[in-house]
């Protein structure tokens, strides 16, 4: 029964010397490598009292609520709910040793998963400060679990029924649990809901026992979505108006993809990261961003996020400012404007595996302004004598190169070489012979070229 998943990078510019003269030649006036990277910041939410690893799965829209798994000092699995007010907060079981949340509600105020009872029988819950942790009971079976809420407070997820079959279901406070059943198979499961709840997206078995990512809304029923070739597929997300869902697929070679389906496109491919497989697990509200995992090119999982004008992008590269020397594996929930994103990884630090929050954004431009562009010139144009300078823009603190070379790059003279400050540095130029040069500035985000000719 237990189903459980089983620096934006600023504009750089690398160009070999030759290639730079040549740009210079052809775009004399782009001599400013803009930096528009917003104030990134990754969170790790830490662990339980004396426990030991944790995960997120689902965040709130405006990133407060945190909600997922952590171990506890005995290394049994507890569901919490994180706050940066309050911590890491468990919510405790019906009576039995472990409990997940796998969902929570937009605004935060509701979490859905599942914990044991008293005899170890995994049971739905839905969870909210109010009541605490409500059982939310099973189709006929032993066994349930909830795995996302809509804001209406319907409930999507799986339960067995008397035969001991799971089964995807759709509980209310009104109808209670419905079965939502299958392709002719035995067994299927629920993972999203559209936020105006007429929608459900999941897997249901076929005849042939194969998983089939499906959409169900109360007038079609359960729609196969197919797969990417091969036999089996599951759906795992779905956006906020239910038009765009997201999940895994098998390809010709039997390989699981990440996919993105609409009516019109039918299901795509996302990639990988160089690897063999991937899987979306969550998306925007507007279903234009997808997080998830992929593989590298040597196996190791790590966590993507996907658009339509980026493509598949390891997180690790494009938030590379905020992730540092951590790693994160997998991204697992993301809000609604696509803001933050949760997951787990190994935090650097601590040199655990934990769970994550990292805002793409971090603080509005009013709160913390972006940094100036880096910048490079040469004063004054043409150089005349000995009284030439190069002045040069920092964003930030930056390890810096800088240096004159001739028209073969040969290197001429090292004008700096070591840690700066941010803001305006100004070093004299030696003297040159009269002729043609190149001054070079390298950074870690980047190199920049200006050409100037000496007089004498």
């Amino acid at each position: 029964m237990g189903l459980y998943f089983c620096h934006d990078l600023c504009a750089t510019v690398l160009v070999s010397m030759r290639n730079e003269l040549v740009l210079w030649w052809s775009i004399a006036g782009i001599i400013t490598l803009q930096l528009p990277c917003p104030a990134q910041q990754l969170t790790w939410l830490g662990r339980l009292p004396n426990g030991g690893v944790s995960e997120a799965v689902a965040v709130s829209d405006n990133g407060i609520v945190v909600v997922g798994r952590a171990e506890n000092v005995n290394y049994q699995w507890r569901a919490f709910r994180w706050t940066a007010a309050a911590g890491m907060v468990p919510l405790g079981t019906f009576g039995g040793s472990f409990s997940e949340a796998l969902g929570v509600a937009p605004d935060g105020s509701t979490v859905v998963g599942r914990a044991h009872d008293s005899v170890g029988r995994w049971r739905a819950f839905r969870w909210d400060a109010a009541a605490g942790m409500h059982d939310l009971g099973t189709l006929g079976g032993r066994e349930s679990e909830a795995t996302a809420v809509a804001p209406s407070g319907t409930v999507v997820g799986r339960a067995m029924n008397p035969s001991l079959q799971a089964r995807a279901f759709r509980w209310s406070r009104h109808s209670g649990m419905q079965d939502l059943g299958t392709f002719g198979g035995t067994e299927s499961a629920a993972w999203g809901i559209a936020r105006d709840s007429l929608v459900i997206v999941g897997w249901a078995e076929n005849a042939d026992r194969q998983a089939r990512a499906f959409r169900w809304t109360s007038v079609t029923g359960l729609q196969d979505l197919g797969t990417l070739g091969g036999a089996r597929s599951e759906a795992y997300g779905v956006s906020a108006d239910g038009s765009v869902v997201v999940g895994r697929a098998e390809n010709d070679d039997r390989l699981w993809r990440a996919f993105r389906w609409t009516a019109a496109t039918g299901m795509q491919e996302l990639g990988t990261l160089g690897g063999r497989e991937s899987a979306a697990l969550a998306l925007s509200a507007d279903g234009s961003v997808v997080v998830g995992w992929a593989t590298t090119q040597t196996g190791d999982w790590r966590a993507f996020r996907w658009t339509a004008a980026t493509g598949l992008q390891d997180l690790n590269i494009v938030y590379s400012r905020a992730v540092g020397r951590s790693l994160l594996y997998v991204a697992r929930g993301i809000s609604a404007d696509g803001r933050y994103i949760v997951g787990h990884g190994i935090n650097a630090t601590t040199g655990r595996q934990e769970a994550y929050l990292l805002d793409t954004q971090g603080g509005s431009d009013a709160e913390e302004p972006l940094p100036q562009p880096l910048a490079l010139s040469v004063e004054p144009q043409p150089v005349v004598g000995r009284m030439g300078s190069a002045s040069y823009r920092l964003p930030s603190a930056l390890w810096v190169s800088l240096s004159v070379v001739d028209l073969l790059g040969r290197a001429v003279a090292t004008l700096a070489d070591g840690w700066h400050s941010a803001g305006v540095h100004r070093v004299a130029l030696p003297p040159l012979p009269a002729g043609t040069y190149m001054l070079l500035l390298r950074t870690e985000h980047g190199t920049l070229s200006r050409p100037f000719v000496v007089l004498r």
